[in-house]
This record gives C-alpha cells, structure tokens and sequence, in this order.
C-alpha cells in the first residue's frame, strides 16, 4: 500500500474538475500537486472559486509545465479530443485516470464515428480498463490506465449487468428512460434553455442517438451470450445535478420479481457504494446527491414478466469524480471508500 501519493488534475476548472479536486483536498492519501488549466493558467482556484479559499492548492498552470518526475497519477478532467492529445504524447511517463470518453471504446471505429473525430493513438485504447468498480474491480487493481465511464453508463450498467450476465432478463427489448441534471451537459451549457425568467424547462435529447450508447452496448455484450438491444432516451431537468434511469425489463421464463432482488443483494454484498432501496424508501435525488453511492429500487408491473428498476446517481461523483477516485484508491491499495 502507497503512503501519500502525488497527484496532477488537468481540466481543473470544469465541473468533474471542480468536483475532483474537493474530493482528493480532503483526501488523507494525497497531496495535490499540480492543478492545469488552459484558461485561467497564472491564477489560484481560491481566487476563481471563493469556496476553495481555505484549500492550500497550487498556481493554476499551463498542461505543458506539468514535470512527470514529480507525479504519481495524472487525472484528466478534459473534453474528449483534448484528453486523447495529452494521453498520445505523455503515455508511459505516469498513470492516468481519465475522464473523458476518449477511451472507453475499445473500437477505434465506432469511436470516430460516435465521436465525430479520428482517434490520434488507437493503439492505447486496449491499454486503458474499464472504470468501473462495481465491475471490474480486480482489473482495476493491476491497472496503470483507466478510463472512468460515462455517467448515463453508469447509472444503468451497475442495476443490470449482474442481470443480463445471471440471465434473468431479456436482452431484446430493454427500455431505458434517464434524466440528468444540467451538470452533466458541462459549462458551456445554456442555462437559458431550462431556466428562464423563473420558468422551468424540461426536454429529451439525442434520443437513440447519445454517444453512451456504444459504450452501454460494449460492456453488456461482454457479459452476455446474446446481442443486447436496447432504447435509450435521455433527458436534461433544470436541477443541477443528479441522475436517474428508469430501466424496464423483460423477465426470462420462469424468473420472478423476488430472483432478480435476491441476484442483486447477492451480487453487490460486499460492494460499499451500491444500495439497494426497500419499498418503504424514497428513491429520489437527495438521498443520493453528493455522494458516490448508487441507489437501485425495484418496482412491480401489472404484467408480471416485466420488472421496472430505478438507479440513482449523482453525476458529477458517481458519474464522473467520485467513481475516479474510487478507481484511485483500488489501483493504490487504499480502501475502496477513503475520501468518499
């Protein structure tokens, strides 16, 4: 087990950024090195962000003078495209953690067609796990790369991979209906388009068309023996974080309700931040906002070969920083929860 390591942020304005390095200032393994920024390089966060202004945090800098030699782990809080330069250039020099979509997809083909640009070193992207804990965890631990998974994936990965992989569930007609805080949609969003003159909006987008949908259909059809299809529709609420999937599904023959509930209890018995939600209850966003659990309730149909799941997240924790700290502390020995 590592004693203190030495930790880079780059991406440190954005909001995983933001996010990332309130988590790892009070983390009791860490000491925060160098903080990027092309933006606002030559500047302290404490200055930008008052809320920052007990933190003893370095001078925002440019990527390019981040020194290696210093640096145990490099997180990246970039913008895909961004991430993957840096990745290509300074692979092997440290261990990153990135948070971009940059290399998720193990595909260098359906990355550049979901992501609309070619990928600069596809030779890496077999080089990066998977971060998902909940999932792959003793692949994590050897890691030296990992990629954190998208928020959306998240969200609905955890409640029915254990499913699909017990073959409880169907796999040719999953519906999957989610809705995200405005977070997810970074800050260049325009707030103007869900709040406005205190009224309130509310709309789905990129319905089977999000780019998460490749990386959702990469990692269940590696746990299932048939073809996983499935409808995803996405939705952005004028609240601004948090994250729900409403998931319903088709029970395989002779499966009941009480099957399912009892694979999942078994599945996630020792994993610390998956809860399962009695009936009694509520599944909704303060139960789960801030912090780096995924809630997971289960719901009768009126036909009972059918089974609706609810998964809660925070997107900016569980659904980006947190999960990446997590990864962190599985690659370094800690434990999984220290920080979180």
């Amino acid at each position: 087990m590592a004693n203190t390591i030495k930790v880079a942020v780059l991406g440190s304005t954005g909001y995983t950024g933001l996010e990332l390095i309130n988590i790892l200032n009070k983390h009791p393994k860490i000491d925060i090195v160098f903080l990027g920024s092309k933006n606002s390089k030559g500047k302290k966060l404490q200055n930008i962000y008052p809320t920052f202004k007990k933190y003893n945090l370095p001078v925002l800098k440019d990527y390019s003078e981040i020194n290696y030699n210093n640096v145990d782990l490099v997180f990246l809080s970039l913008p895909h495209k961004i991430s993957q330069k840096t990745i290509c250039k300074d692979y092997g020099k440290t261990k990153f953690i990135d948070l971009s979509g940059d290399f998720r997809l193990k595909n260098h083909k359906v990355y550049s067609e979901n992501y609309k640009t070619k990928h600069l070193c596809k030779n890496l992207l077999k080089k990066f796990v998977y971060g998902l804990p909940e999932l792959n965890y003793d692949l994590i631990k050897s890691a030296s790369n990992i990629s954190v998974p998208g928020c959306y994936p998240t969200s609905i990965l955890i409640p029915i991979a254990p499913l699909i992989s017990k073959n409880l569930i169907k796999t040719d007609n999953i519906i999957i209906d989610s809705k995200s805080g405005y977070s997810g949609a970074g800050k260049k969003f325009n707030i103007e388009k869900l709040i406005k003159k205190n009224n309130l909006n509310f709309y789905n987008y990129n319905t089977n068309q999000h780019r998460h949908i490749c990386e959702i259909k990469q990692e269940l059809e590696k746990i299932s023996s048939s073809k996983v299809k499935f409808s995803f529709n996405p939705h952005i609420l004028p609240i601004f974080r948090g994250m729900m999937s409403t998931i319903y599904c088709d029970l395989e023959n002779n499966i009941k309700k009480r099957d399912v509930i009892e694979n999942i209890k078994k599945h996630y018995l020792k994993s610390y931040f998956v809860k399962i939600l009695n009936k009694n209850k509520t599944a909704d966003f303060y139960t789960v906002n801030y912090s780096n659990n995924c809630l997971i309730k289960f719901y009768d149909h009126y036909d009972n070969k059918k089974i609706i799941i609810v998964s809660l997240i925070d997107n900016l924790i569980k659904g980006a920083s947190g999960q990446a700290v997590q990864c962190m502390n599985i690659m370094f020995g800690f434990n999984e929860n220290l920080g979180l």
